[in-house]
């Protein structure tokens, strides 16, 4: 069951912490949230949000034109932040462009254009001229321009499963080289808000009036973001963070809400750690889901607590980007990534008294350590789980 570990060559994020790996590392130092009131739409809702600072003053490129709308505008951000577009165009020179794959996830794609669209009907009940571009009404509208920006040809693959989309995007790559259909990987995942996600939530009731508190004992629901954020896998490079390993599983108990014994994340984590060759006393560090709904934190507190030795330093990450759903993967799989890079091991920001289901293991602080092995937990809607496994030589 074992996965060969894949090497991660490049890797960048961007939220409203920040721009980049150096201004999220910066961000979690400093404990500086990037949530702000919500402002986005005609009519907001009463709640905090993560947005990306620009996006409606910087549209694409000329020549990517046909793509431009705000989840592409984000994912332009992403490629074009920390080289990473260098990065990719780079492994294209060296194994030829039929031979990157590209896998993104995505829970809503570009959905916001599609609503701009219907709120701007012509007089025969057309989309207006401007917005005539089939490309981004497609959930594949972010994988087919990545693929494109980036100047590739060979497998593009988008994966729409809820919060969990961008975690199993790893999951799907590494199939995808150990199988000989691709030599190397760019992964990645890019969600914008839009109203369907903000109202739909909140009709769900599951957003909260305030910043989000994950774990904390009076924590009243998400906070909701947008994020973008991409990763290069390749089977050989130079030391330093590797993919070890990854569990997915789906306990399909109910659409929004998780197992109550936690059976998917339970069999997620197990497959994970299985195919990395650890147990849970090798894990230094877990970013957890950590949504700050109720039952998500309820279940995912017991499961850690359960299984993980008191040593192990879990936390979530969602009070300084909120819940970027289908980016949620990725963008804790970066942040887990500078964790081991940098020693740094984030607390939770906002969690002032910990539910009675959190264990030792869930930090409140930071905690500056030597770590060499980290979990990404992700658990979304319908019980789509994956789990992550990444390591950093010593």
């Amino acid at each position: 069951m074992q996965t060969r570990p894949l090497r991660i060559t490049a890797y960048t994020l961007c939220s409203a912490a920040g721009d980049g790996r150096a201004a999220t590392l910066a961000a979690l130092r400093e404990r500086r949230t990037g949530l702000t009131r919500n402002d986005f739409g005609a009519s907001p809702i009463s709640t905090w949000i993560g947005r990306v600072a620009g996006l409606e003053t910087q549209p694409l490129p000329a020549e990517f034109a046909n793509w431009d709308c705000r989840n592409n505008r984000l994912a332009w951000r992403g490629l074009t932040t920390d080289r990473f577009i260098d990065a990719a165009r780079a492994a294209r020179d060296r194994y030829g462009a039929h031979r990157v794959a590209v896998v993104m996830g995505t829970s809503t794609s570009s959905i916001g254009a599609s609503e701009e669209a219907y709120a701007r009907l012509d007089p025969d009940g057309r989309y207006p001229a401007d917005l005539r571009r089939p490309i981004i009404h497609t959930p594949h509208s972010l994988g087919d321009f990545v693929q494109y920006a980036l100047g590739l040809t060979g497998l593009s693959v988008t994966v729409a499963t809820a919060c969990s989309s961008s975690a199993k995007v790893f999951a799907q790559a590494e199939r995808l080289i150990r199988t000989g259909l691709a030599d190397a990987a760019v992964v990645g995942g890019v969600d914008s808000l839009c109203g369907s996600v903000l109202f739909g939530f909140n009709s769900l009731e599951l957003v909260s009036p305030e910043p989000c508190r994950p774990f904390d004992v009076e924590r009243r629901g998400i906070n909701l973001g947008e994020a973008a954020g991409f990763a290069l896998l390749e089977k050989q490079a130079p030391r330093g963070e590797w993919l070890l390993g990854y569990g997915e599983s789906n306990d399909a108990h109910h659409m929004s809400t998780p197992h109550p014994e936690g059976v998917g994340a339970r069999l997620a984590l197990s497959d994970a750690l299985a195919r990395a060759g650890l147990q849970p006393a090798d894990i230094d560090y877990i970013n957890l889901h950590g949504t700050a709904s109720q039952k998500n934190d309820e279940v995912e507190a017991k499961l850690v607590a359960d299984l993980f030795p008191a040593t192990t330093c879990a936390s979530s990450t969602k009070g300084w980007t909120g819940h970027t759903l289908g980016a949620a993967g990725i963008v804790e799989a970066a942040i887990s990534l500078i964790a081991l890079e940098h020693q740094l091991l984030p607390g939770t920001l906002n969690l002032r008294v910990p539910d009675l289901a959190c264990g030792p293991q869930i930090q409140r602080d930071n905690v500056q350590r030597e770590a060499s092995h980290a979990l990404s937990f992700s658990f979304g809607f319908g019980g789509s789980n994956c789990v992550l496994v990444f390591g950093r030589d010593r």
